[in-house]
């Protein structure tokens, strides 16, 4: 269910409550910038509207062209949750990084560094496993290998993406290397 958080629009909550049966979201409405913090880790999936933006919030859709009919108003609404749903499904969240799908970037703090399809899919793979993952698997479901071949791909691949994530976010324990594979913990 996707939520709608209006902030400071009494007025407009009180209109698009009065339709909500005809709507495909929850409305919700806060008051108070403690209230929305809280309401915000509260909600999954949620779009805050305001009358101004608020710096240190995400998601926020600004009621700027004032006047607004109410159906493009819940046609903007639509379409800013559809924007939202497609930026939740590129980004994985990952410890203190967060992965880009569509931008092939591991971002953290203020740097972030590029990435290849392969080291996307190898983060990917890792960060899923609940366990160290052996050459051989990685091989098999990351770069589509035979068993049978020899080949330190794998090793090199990691070996690098370890060496970019040291150099450029100082963290040597992204991946770690365990006696019966490589991990992210």
């Amino acid at each position: 269910m996707q939520n709608l958080i209006i902030y400071n629009c009494r007025s407009l909550y009180d209109i698009l409550e009065e339709i909500s049966s005809d709507l495909n979201f929850k409305i919700n409405f806060v008051n108070e910038e403690r209230s929305l913090n809280k309401k915000i880790k509260e909600l999954k999936n949620c779009l805050i509207i305001s009358y101004k933006k608020y710096l240190d919030v995400d998601n926020i859709f600004v009621l700027y062209d004032l006047p607004i009919k109410v159906s493009r108003l819940i046609e903007k609404i639509n379409s800013e949750f559809l924007k939202l749903q497609y930026s939740n499904q590129s980004e994985i969240k990952l410890n203190s990084y967060i992965i880009n799908l569509n931008s092939r970037e591991i971002i953290a703090k203020d740097a972030k560094i590029k990435l290849t399809e392969k080291e996307i899919r190898t983060i990917i793979y890792l960060s899923k496993a609940q366990k160290p993952v052996d050459i051989s698997e990685l091989q098999k479901k990351v770069w589509s290998y035979q068993n049978e071949i020899e080949t330190h791909t794998v090793e090199t691949h990691i070996y690098r993406l370890r060496k970019k994530i040291l150099d450029t976010f100082n963290d040597n324990k992204f991946i770690v290397s365990e006696k019966n594979g490589y991990q992210i913990k």
